[in-house]
């Protein structure tokens, strides 16, 4: 079944749009607090933790870019792992383009001008007009260089997405309406091998995420890929004893048929 993942700008009513365009469609609906809750339980961190993509938590980059970078595989992980169910619509901030391109995924930018979305943030609030603007302007600058330095994607890049929608440009019934029936389309002339592929990046990144929260590989530079359910790693040091311990990892994750590791060479260095 077709999925949803829509990604908003602050002040743009993101999620109350993706909680009615699920109710069209019979679709569960899924916040993006909802998902980073369910990766703390799932990858045993706190809430908090992931709060790594949340401006609450200003000068992230603080923290070390690793323990970033194992946070967001934590919270994608959860996020494929809910889409490659089907029938489901997400919202938050990052969601949309850590979506994989795909035939059955519509990927979704919301977006409203300045001036809208500082009157939502005044209403929503209670903030006074200056106070708001400053807000939303901060806002937008701080989560752009939070995600050009985590994923290095500009979330302002509208190729990053199969549809930009301007909230503010109709009623927000109107808009829901107009993505469900794309949503129905979608589903109609999605190929069975697009839900495989959806279904596999799950995977991929399920192994990707279950790796990285392991105590004795957390940091490693390793590549997961997963095809029709057979997961292959590469990795330098992957000989043993540690291919053996990663092959059990990625075996625990439900749905892995088979497992595969390859030990990647390293460099020879350079001598003048």
């Amino acid at each position: 079944m077709a999925v949803i993942a829509l990604s908003q700008q602050i002040g743009s009513r993101g999620t109350e749009l993706g909680r009615l365009v699920a109710e069209r469609l019979g679709y569960r609906f899924l916040s993006g607090e909802e998902i980073v809750a369910e990766a703390a339980r799932s990858y045993g961190v706190s809430a908090d933790q992931l709060l790594v993509f949340d401006l609450r938590t200003p000068h992230f980059w603080q923290r070390g870019k690793a323990d970033s970078h194992r946070y967001l595989a934590f919270v994608r992980a959860v996020l494929l792992r809910e889409l490659s169910s089907g029938r489901v619509v997400v919202a938050g901030r990052i969601l949309a383009h850590q979506t994989p391109p795909s035939g059955c995924a519509l990927r979704i930018r919301v977006t409203a001008p300045f001036a809208a979305r500082v009157k939502q943030i005044i209403a929503d609030d209670k903030m006074d007009p200056y106070a708001a603007e400053k807000y939303v302007r901060d806002y937008d600058r701080e989560m752009r260089e939070r995600n050009q330095t985590l994923t290095g994607v500009d979330v302002e890049d509208s190729v990053l997405y199969d549809l930009v929608v301007n909230s503010a440009a109709h009623p927000l019934d109107s808009i829901a309406t107009l993505l469900a029936g794309g949503a129905r389309t979608l589903d109609e002339i999605a190929a069975p091998s697009a839900r495989d592929a959806l279904r596999d990046s799950a995977l991929a990144a399920q192994v990707y995420a279950a790796l990285l929260a392991h105590p004795k590989v957390r940091d490693a530079q390793i590549a997961v890929r997963c095809a029709g359910g057979a997961i292959s790693i590469v990795g330098p040091g992957l000989v043993a004893p540690w291919d053996a311990m990663v092959i059990e990892v990625a075996r625990r994750v439900e749905g892995v048929t088979a497992v595969e590791v390859a030990a990647e060479e390293m460099p020879i260095p350079l001598t003048e």
